[in-house]
């Protein structure tokens, strides 16, 4: 077992680490950025490293700095949280070089999965279903009829050097085919210069459905069931809750396995998340992988009583796996509180809080790094804490969470806890009747 972690990140994931180090009898090493030499994380690590100056490429994505920090503090082994540096490739090589384990994916695994046409072809290899469509650039009109055709409508045509929505069009019957796939040409010559296009299988109704594995050095994976993603905004999540309301027990076991099959046909070490777009049919498609922890991984601990973190680390340490699979006991939500003002856009709000007052009582958890008198500084991701509740029904957890939210004072700055209190006042959350375009439609009550 490791004698020592250094903790290659920030915040909330950094003492989430910290917490588990300390559980298990491993010292650990904080991390910090100057703007960051007052936070929590700092305080409660047995050592810590100044790494450099606020901007995130000075301090946390500087690779060297923190292979130096490891060295002078004898830190045997590196968690790198999630974001910054948790799928970098070359990080998790320069560890392997420097003989300082990594704990996270290898490098080989971070690029195979890490690009998504790889990841998919790999998927499709091993027989997890993929979003249907075109293997390349299509030829001409007639390749395109058939092939939509063998889909089955709906489809999406896209420009292949599309964005902004450019060179798009949904596809509902086969009447519609050549006229969209006229008028996208044209749209996507004139703004790209490139009349390119191929198409996909149009996803109806989508929902982000995640599924958590884990994986051991002798290539055997289990899962931990689903997270149910889908109250997105900019495709940054805002709430995430598990088990999905749109879930069967028969779906959850197809998904289950499916995402046990990609991570042993990988080979897949340490804690990683398969996910999945799920259309109003509950038919799945695998959209990527992460090869780290997520930040919602909280739900899941809850639900299953497991602590995923311990996991990645015993993984790490050569640990197998016992190789079942878990499903969920409770139900667990999680709402991220962030630094933003919900009733202007979502504007970033750092500055000093005040006043805190954290809520508690059965069945409540906060995994946060802040406090009263803390200074949010504006160099990094906006997330201030995560509000977790977890009960016998999805129900309880809302009503819970209710209660949680109307607990939660932040004074000093403007967060998204008015916005959570409204959601889950929503008629259409309350019925587990959203899909990703939720947030298209959701707008903030007057205060």
């Amino acid at each position: 077992m490791f004698k020592k972690i250094l903790i290659a990140n920030r915040g909330e994931i950094a003492m989430r680490v910290i917490r588990t180090c300390k559980e298990m009898g491993i010292k650990s090493v904080a991390v910090y950025s100057t703007a960051d030499a007052e936070s929590l994380h700092v305080r409660f690590a047995d050592e810590a490293v100044c790494i450099g100056p606020a901007p995130s490429n000075e301090s946390y994505l500087k690779m060297s700095n923190i292979i130096a920090a490891a060295e002078i503090t004898n830190a045997d082994a590196i968690h790198p949280g999630y974001g910054f540096l948790s799928e970098n490739a070359k990080f998790s090589k320069i560890c392997e070089e420097h003989e300082i384990k990594f704990i996270g994916a290898s490098a080989e695994m971070i690029n195979k999965m890490g690009d998504k046409a790889s990841a998919k072809a790999t998927m499709k290899a091993a027989g997890v279903p993929t979003i249907p469509g075109s293997e390349g650039i299509l030829d001409s009109f007639e390749e395109t009829e058939k092939l939509a055709d063998e889909m089955g409508y709906p489809v999406m045509l896209k420009a292949t050097a599309g964005g902004g929505g450019k060179g798009m069009r949904a596809v509902w019957k086969k009447e519609d085919l050549k006229k969209s796939w006229d008028s996208a040409r044209q749209e996507a010559a004139a703004a790209f210069g490139n009349d390119g296009m191929y198409m996909e299988k149009l996803i109806e109704e989508p929902r982000h459905i995640e599924i958590q594995v884990v994986g051991d050095s002798n290539g055997r994976a289990c899962h931990l069931s689903e997270r149910d993603c889908s109250v997105q905004r900019r495709h940054q999540k805002l709430t995430e809750e598990t088990p999905s309301p749109f879930m069967t027990d028969e779906l959850r076991n197809k998904m289950g396995e499916a995402a046990v099959k990609a991570a042993e046909f990988i080979k897949y070490e340490g804690a990683g998340t398969v996910e999945f777009l799920v259309d109003k049919h509950r038919n799945f498609y695998f959209m990527e992988m992460n090869t780290r922890i997520q930040v919602e991984h909280p739900i899941t601990e809850q639900v299953v009583d497991y602590d995923l973190i311990r996991e990645q680390i015993l993984v790490a340490a050569g640990v197998p796996i016992s190789g079942k699979n878990y499903f969920p006991q409770l139900h667990s939500i999680e709402c991220r509180i962030n630094a933003e003002d919900p009733y202007k856009d979502f504007r970033p709000s750092p500055g000093k809080i005040t006043n805190l007052h954290i809520p508690g009582g059965h069945g409540v958890r906060v995994d946060t790094h802040v406090y009263s008198g803390y200074i949010i500084p504006p160099n990094y991701d906006s997330m201030i804490a995560k509000l977790i509740t977890t009960a016998q029904t999805r129900e309880e957890a809302i009503n819970k969470m209710k209660r949680a939210l109307d607990e939660f004072v932040v004074e000093g700055i403007k967060t998204t806890v008015p916005f959570h209190r409204q959601l889950m006042d929503n008629p259409d959350y309350v019925a587990g009747n959203y899909t990703t375009k939720f947030m298209e439609d959701f707008e903030m009550e007057e205060a």
